[in-house]
């Protein structure tokens, strides 16, 4: 059976569905990635240094200025959700339980609609006072050189509420037990290298072998094996025939 078909058909015939996002989903909506040829680690030097816990905590100011260099902060605001996610939203819309364990930080899977996310290393749309945990929005970042708190007997420097490196990913058990808990799983635009959600696939595929699992990614991962569909292809030409086979079967 064609790939695509049977996708669309294990989609239909599942309740509840679990989706794993990498940054090939954002690159999609003209995200640059981290570790493609031409992503900010080709044009950075020592990023994992730069956006770690130990060089917000020693180097506060300096760190901000590199963040947001790194991140093109400014430019956030205009990236805006892809075919990817919005084909997403429509599986929650078509009466599925679908919720979303993404490693991307752009914010672009609730900006779509999606009402269940994960955001698994945390986003770029928020930062948070340290000493008080008056969160603050991307707005507000970005009209200050260093954003510091406002609250009157505070004025500490904020911390971005992404997962720096040497900082522990958010909600991963909560991830885990949703992954068991699926009829599907789908990993989207990610090459399942960054640990421990790479481990995901992994885990689902001991402890809740029943489930269906699907990988839509532009090249091949070690975790391929996995998998009972491989799709090698873009994330929008791939939903858009997927999309069509669903409405072709209601």
């Amino acid at each position: 059976m064609d790939a695509i078909k049977e996708f669309a058909q294990m989609i239909n015939s599942a309740d509840k569905i679990t989706v794993l996002t990498g940054a090939g989903m954002s690159t999609e909506s003209g995200i640059p990635d981290f570790r493609s040829e031409n992503g900010i680690y080709a044009q950075e030097g020592n990023v994992e240094h730069y956006i770690s816990e130990y060089y917000f905590e020693t180097h506060p100011v300096d760190f901000w200025h590199k963040f947001k260099r790194i991140f093109s902060l400014k430019l956030m605001g205009n990236f805006a959700p892809n075919q990817g996610h919005l084909f997403l939203k429509h599986l929650e819309d078509m009466g599925k339980k679908v919720t979303i364990l993404t490693q991307n930080i752009d914010g672009l899977h609730k900006k779509a609609g999606s009402s269940r996310v994960i955001e698994l290393h945390g986003t770029l749309q928020t930062a948070t006072c340290p000493k008080c945990q008056t969160k603050y929005d991307l707005a507000f970042v970005n009209s200050h050189d260093v954003p510091r708190c406002e609250q009157e007997t505070c004025n500490e420097i904020l911390k971005p509420d992404v997962v720096l490196f040497g900082g522990m990913v958010h909600r991963f058990e909560e991830a885990l037990e949703a992954a068991y808990d699926s009829d599907l799983l789908i990993a989207m635009g990610t090459s399942l290298e960054v640990t421990p959600v790479n481990q995901i696939p992994f885990y689902v595929s001991t402890e809740s072998p029943r489930a269906h699992k699907v990988i839509i990614n532009k090249t091949p991962t070690r975790m391929d094996y996995l998998f009972d569909i491989v799709i090698h292809a873009g994330i929008g030409e791939t939903v858009a025939e997927v999309q069509q086979y669903i409405a072709d079967a209601r």
